[in-house]
């Protein structure tokens, strides 16, 4: 397990820099700025939808900036060219990855239309060419044309990780990888997703804790069983 990085003090921009710099991350300004830019996005639609609990500009750098982030170094070691982000939600980290990740495809899955909706505007607003939207559920798309197409699936504050697996694993081409941040329960959300994980041939390879949440790497070891994912909302109905 990685050594935890030291937390900032106070919030905003520059300290979410500051994260990102003890991290091994260096961003550009322009990247900064576009960043800048989609939090703006994000915090103002918020006031008509629900897409995230964070109101304020200065805690949104580290809580979803910087938490996003914290995915990229494995986008990076495996040179992901097709990335899938399934319940985006509000773009995090599906499109804050997709900012300082463009030479990848991202595709962002959401069931809601209207965060769907939200996704793409955004997606415009910030000229990510690379980012495409579906709104489809990851059961239907795993068990289609995408399944084990994907070079690294992210999910951030979706279900736990027994569902999760059976959500995202399907999609992930074999010896690509699932990434996942996860909170105070990641080791025991790992215990009770031996079985999910032998089933669904995936093996967890590192656990990487960071300021804000511990990053779950999951390796596609083996080619999932046809028969996963199972039905629209069965994962969720009957964990493996």
């Amino acid at each position: 397990m990685a050594d935890e990085p030291a937390v900032p003090r106070g919030g905003g921009r520059e300290a979410c820099v500051q994260a990102l710099t003890a991290f091994g991350i260096d961003l550009s300004t322009d990247e900064l700025d576009r960043l800048a830019r989609f939090l703006e996005l994000l915090l103002d639609a918020n006031t008509r939808m629900n897409l995230t609990a964070v109101r304020d500009v200065d805690a949104a750098w580290m809580r979803h900036v910087f938490d996003a982030l914290t995915l990229l170094p494995i986008l990076q070691q495996a040179d992901a060219r097709r990335v899938a982000d399934v319940g985006s939600g509000g773009g995090v980290p599906g499109l804050v990855l997709a900012v300082v990740w463009p030479q990848a495809t991202h595709l962002l899955i959401e069931t809601t239309g209207k965060k769907a909706a939200f996704l793409r505007g955004a997606a415009d607003a910030l000229s990510l060419r690379s980012v495409e939207v579906r709104s489809e559920r990851a059961e239907s798309l795993g068990r289609g044309p995408l399944r084990e197409t994907i070079d690294v699936v992210t999910a951030r504050a979706v279900a736990r990780l027994p569902i999760l697996l059976e959500l995202c694993l399907p999609l992930v081409r074999e010896h690509g990888h699932m990434v996942t941040i996860k909170g105070a329960q990641a080791s025991a959300e790992v215990a009770e997703s031996a079985r999910a994980l032998g089933t669904l041939r995936g093996a967890v390879t590192d656990s990487i804790r960071t300021p804000t949440g511990t990053v779950l790497v999951i390796e596609k070891v083996g080619k999932t069983p046809r028969r996963y994912p199972r039905g629209a909302g069965e994962p969720q109905k009957s964990p493996l």
